[in-house]
């Protein structure tokens, strides 16, 4: 039976309301989480994007574990999360943060977002950590946003399907490539700075050329995937799209292999990050928090919940992972200091190339 990401991404959702219901239901009122009287707070509030889920049952082992209460408020994705995190620093509206990554980090970093804590990283998390934050910000999960093909739509139709980001601006791939904005969305932001890092200043004739040959922008992943791309599980009509490096685990046929596969010479790596709040009412608590993200149960439980690779070595990937979701051995970089100092005026770039 086909397994797509679109299936997946309910279940996410599905996973996220049981979890927030739960947080929702168990935590009291302000004085009963601050203590009231001077106390330990009981309660410690983790502030995210929108996409984050975990099952509900390693929840309530981290609260039986703590003694704390677990608030989860999520909104947005990794940039409007970063807006809301540097816009209310001096009056943070949780305790810690998950979910700020790599293309966002480093200005949080420079906005004083974040208070110091090194936690002990598991094996292989330190080729994540994002240089020169001063250890403020701890790797929790991985991942590479891709081109994807629908190899069955181009083996139909005897097309040769496209390899490298050049291939997407000939003339045998017009109207065939659904793209998420780069102004409205992580993974179309990831995009953008692939090509960035592949064509270097040369990058907006390149988007020109990609637009002259029918590229279509949505708002989001979801649009593009689900509602464009023949794979996607609607009526989409275009076989190509920015996605990940682990959504060919689920597109998986039932006869032993899948029906899509990532572009791995076009990949632009993510990594997210959990760290303390500075002013956080709960510091011990946030702290916790992070130390728990890292854990080998919440590691172990990332992909199958949040669709992205576990920072840590010895986590193990569910079947369809180790066997469909491969990884590129060198994605596209651009340094975090410099997509801070660049990211406003390369989007005000892409904007006016993709308007035209």
């Amino acid at each position: 039976m086909k397994c797509t990401r679109a299936r997946a991404q309910a279940l996410a959702v599905t996973t996220l309301g049981s979890l927030l219901l739960a947080s929702c239901s168990l935590g009291g009122g302000d004085d009963e989480a601050s203590g009231g009287d001077g106390t330990t707070p009981t309660e410690v509030v983790l502030v995210t994007h929108e996409s984050f889920a975990l099952p509900e049952e390693l929840t309530k082992a981290f609260e039986a574990d703590t003694g704390l209460t677990l608030t989860v408020r999520a909104a947005g994705d990794a940039g409007t999360l970063t807006n809301k995190l540097v816009l209310t620093k001096d009056s943070p509206t949780g305790d810690v943060a998950f979910g700020v990554d790599n293309t966002f980090a480093s200005r949080a970093v420079d906005e004083g977002v974040f208070a110091p804590y090194a936690p002990t990283l598991p094996e292989g998390a330190e080729a994540f950590a994002l240089p020169g934050d001063d250890g403020v910000l701890a790797p929790v999960d991985s991942g590479n946003v891709c081109v994807n093909v629908d190899d069955t739509w181009f083996a139909e139709q005897g097309v040769p399907a496209p390899t490298t980001l050049d291939d997407l601006t000939k003339p045998a791939y017009q109207d065939l490539f659904v793209i998420p904005g780069a102004t409205t969305s992580s993974p179309g932001m990831a995009f953008l700075l692939a090509t960035i890092a592949a064509k270097g200043d040369a990058w907006p004739d390149y988007w020109s050329d990609l637009m002259a040959n029918g590229a279509k922008l949505t708002d989001g992943w979801s649009d593009a995937y689900q509602v464009d791309f023949t794979q996607g599980g609607g009526e989409g009509d275009r076989p190509i799209v920015v996605s990940y490096d682990s959504s060919p685990a689920f597109t998986v046929d039932g006869e032993g292999g899948t029906t899509t596969s990532a572009l791995l010479d076009t990949c632009f790596q993510q990594v997210e990050y959990a760290g303390v709040l500075a002013g956080a009412e709960n510091p011990d608590g946030a702290e916790q928090v992070v130390d728990w993200l890292l854990s080998d149960e919440v590691q172990a439980a990332l992909p199958d919940s949040m669709y992205v690779f576990p920072v840590s070595a010895a986590a193990e990937l569910p079947a369809d992972w180790a066997t469909f979701a491969k990884r590129p051995t060198a994605p596209l970089e651009v340094e975090p200091a410099e997509i801070d100092a660049n990211r406003d005026d390369w989007l005000r770039e892409w904007s006016d190339v993709t308007s035209r």
